[in-house]
């Protein structure tokens, strides 16, 4: 997926075959925000009005536009992998969640 920024807020662009068109979704929010164009200019123009009506309606109602992350989250992996990360993160003298933590750091800003 290939992300776009606008005004600060970040969506996600997909091109949908069946339509031929792209197709913007706001992500992070406190509800839905698409948009769609047959071009990326057109694109960016679709995603500045539909990010002003939403953070209208957000004002207008009171809520906050940005969702809230607690900073945690619950993942599942094989036995093996868990013994595997740990040993890593023993060996580089970090605790196994912050090992993860620097580990995903890297993967987000790749």
């Amino acid at each position: 997926m290939n992300l776009m920024e606008i005004n600060g807020y970040r969506a996600t662009i997909k091109y949908d075959p069946e339509i031929e068109m792209f197709r913007g979704e706001f992500i992070s929010l406190n509800g839905g925000a698409d948009f769609y164009a047959s071009n990326i200019e057109d694109l960016k123009k679709e995603g500045l009005i539909s990010l002003k009506v939403f953070l209208k309606a957000c004002e207008e109602r009171n809520i906050e536009p940005r969702k809230e992350y607690s900073g945690k989250f619950n993942v599942r992996v094989p036995t093996k992998l868990h013994a595997d990360i740990a040993t890593k993160a023993s060996a580089e003298g970090k605790s196994l969640n912050q090992w993860v933590v620097d580990t995903l750091n890297k993967a987000s800003h790749a």
